[in-house]
């Protein structure tokens, strides 16, 4: 058998483990004022905006 190469490492951010992926996307039009709102808001907790949203509708919703 001829000497085989080891396969190339992919290119990104490796898989994360089972079951700490999203799992679905949602996607929500806001106007531009209502962005650089959500976008001040996350700021000031220091997050993203998704962590921001995210937590904000989980205590909305009481998650």
């Amino acid at each position: 058998m001829p000497n085989q190469k080891p396969k190339p490492r992919k290119a990104g951010r490796p898989p994360l483990p089972k079951g700490n992926a999203k799992a679905v996307m949602l996607r929500v039009r806001v106007t531009p004022d209502e962005r650089e709102a959500i976008e001040t808001a996350a700021k000031a907790k220091n997050q993203k905006a998704s962590e921001w949203i995210r937590s904000t509708l989980a205590t909305a919703i009481g998650g």
